[in-house]
């Protein structure tokens, strides 16, 4: 089974990444994918709101996630020199970090990964309050049209970009994973360093 090797380099180096950067360089990476890709055989593609296979997350998951991101890290620079075509050799090194660390597959390991960043997008910083990413880039839209300093032909550009990050960008279903994911925060953002 093929997988988006872009969106998980993304989602492997999301330490450190704004909002706005890591939905914009996952959206960008995932709308590329040749046919065969996931997004044909159900699995997450960034390319619509709703191509996201949100899950309810276990302790357990999270966990193993997090064990696996020295591994994956390790090949981080073949992730994404792949871009959009992995080859076989890859798609076999990732499929034995999954396994690895106790999932069925990679397909499952990129669904938890896929949902831990949903919540990751949204915790403030500062706070560790949660707002869904959508709600986000919303208020981010709004104070954009209403910024007069912004000059016209960038507030467009900007307003063009915030818009395309909307409609790609779910909607939390699972509320639950939010204090999951709290939880393991500290450790999540050390493992993606």
């Amino acid at each position: 089974m093929a997988v988006s090797l872009a969106r998980t380099a993304a989602r492997v180096l999301i330490g450190g990444l704004g909002l706005c950067a890591m939905i914009a360089m996952a959206s960008a990476q995932e709308a590329a994918a040749p046919p065969g890709t996931p997004a044909e055989q159900g699995a997450p593609d960034a390319t619509g709101a709703d191509d996201v296979k949100q899950i309810k997350l276990t302790d357990d998951q999270v966990t193993r996630f997090i064990a696996a991101q020295n591994d994956l890290a390790s090949i981080a620079s073949k992730i994404q020199a792949a871009g959009d075509k992995p080859d076989p050799a890859l798609q076999t090194e990732l499929e034995g970090i999954a396994t690895k660390h106790g999932f069925k597959n990679f397909a499952e390991l990129d669904d938890v990964a896929a949902n831990i960043s949903i919540v990751m997008a949204g915790l403030d910083a500062t706070t560790g309050n949660f707002v869904d990413p959508v709600d986000a880039l919303k208020k981010e839209r709004d104070d954009v049209q209403k910024d007069a300093s912004i000059p016209e032909a960038d507030k467009k550009q900007l307003l063009d970009e915030l818009n395309e990050a909307i409609s790609t960008t779910p909607k939390l279903q699972y509320k639950e994973n939010v204090e999951l994911v709290k939880a393991h925060r500290a450790e999540i953002e050390k493992a993606l360093q």
